[in-house]
């Protein structure tokens, strides 16, 4: 059992390495922690939806592109997103790809809410025909549970791409489960 448990674990090690850079390049203060911590891009130290968590997530992915760093799977799917881009809508920006806790005007008004309840969730991302669409997903009459065919859900505007793959953003939301809604 403890040879396996080494193996796991190695593997894990391998799987979870990420912010390598492949060549001595002049980075941010910021990413230079990361790299010195061993953090990876999803465990950014930036509260998120601050300046500086979109930042950092930039340029790494600005040294991906060129192929200047390493990521890890996870990191990997947030640069090739367009996490961290901001656009206007109206008279506010908003940062695409970018969940965030979403309660509507029912929600708001409606009699015994408490912290206990599940959330609801927005996102905006581009669409390849609508330009900018935001995506609500979550239902705060559910409970959090499995979703089911995730891997077939790729489309990013849709409700079921993004209840699949919230759990990417668990702790940045303050969830407690990395599970899908």
């Amino acid at each position: 059992m403890g040879l396996r448990k080494l193996i796991k674990e190695t593997l894990e090690q391998q799987l979870n390495k990420s912010l390598i850079l492949k060549e001595d390049i002049e980075i941010s203060n910021a990413l230079q922690y990361h790299i010195d911590n061993g953090m990876t891009l999803t465990e950014n130290a930036f509260m998120f939806y601050s300046e500086g968590y979109f930042n950092l997530v930039n340029e790494v992915r600005d040294l991906w592109k060129e192929g200047k760093i390493e990521l890890n799977e996870n990191d990997i799917l947030m640069v090739e997103s367009d996490l961290g881009i901001k656009v206007k809508i109206g008279k506010e920006y908003v940062y695409l790809d970018a969940p965030y806790i979403y309660e509507s005007e029912e929600d708001i008004l409606s009699e015994g809410k408490t912290s206990e309840r599940p959330k609801k969730f927005a996102v905006y991302t581009k669409s390849k025909t609508e330009g900018i669409k935001k995506i609500t997903f979550g239902n705060s009459n559910l409970i959090l549970k499995e979703s089911r065919n995730c891997s077939q859900k790729t489309d990013r505007t849709t409700a079921g791409y993004w209840s699949c793959n919230v759990g990417r953003y668990t702790k940045q939301l303050g969830l407690s489960s990395s599970n899908s809604w």
